[in-house]
């Protein structure tokens, strides 16, 4: 026991750095248009499987620069959230500080392809904190990407319906 408090303390004086980086992926028959309007809809997070809430008035679209709120669905302790990159249609990266001793970088790229629109979730957890923090919530992360993807289909198949069901302008009627 005394070995292993003496390599604890050691360790520590040396500041232990620990970095853990996952890439989800998966490909999406909505448009590249549908998906980023999910992605940057920073207010609207219902499809998210780790955040439950923002502070964020509706309709406020990312911008690098921007630090909001927003509430875990594993904690009822508010998290701040940085924006730091974005390029629109194409990427969008944000900064997760929860606490001391966990950093949580999430980029969210979004490609056109031959088979479908590509969405890519990559996650980094920087810290000491970080094998604990990961283990909490990779079931979750692994989840994102797809509740995206379903997502962003869900709204065009919604939009596409309200289009047909009010005679929306892409069809004309000649009456033959």
């Amino acid at each position: 026991m005394k070995e292993f408090l003496s390599k604890l303390i050691r360790l520590n004086r040396k500041k232990v750095r620990c970095s853990l980086a996952r890439t989800y992926r998966t490909i999406s028959s909505a448009s590249v248009d549908d998906l980023w309007q999910k992605v940057v809809d920073l207010a609207d997070v219902s499809w998210h499987p780790l955040i439950a809430r923002t502070n964020l008035p509706k309709g406020l679209v990312a911008k690098p620069g921007l630090i909001y709120r927003a509430v875990t669905r594993l904690s009822p302790i508010p998290i701040r959230i940085f924006v730091e990159r974005v390029r629109p249609r194409e990427l969008l990266s944000i900064r997760i500080l929860a606490m001391p001793g966990i950093e949580e970088r999430v980029i969210y790229k979004v490609e056109s392809t031959l088979c479908g629109t590509s969405i890519s979730y990559s996650v980094t957890l920087r810290g000491w904190l970080s094998p604990v923090i990961w283990s909490l919530i990779r079931p979750y992360a692994a989840r994102v990407a797809s509740a995206l993807a379903q997502a962003a289909e869900r709204a065009a198949l919604q939009g596409r319906q309200s289009d047909s069901l009010s005679g929306g302008s892409s069809s004309i009627d000649f009456g033959f």
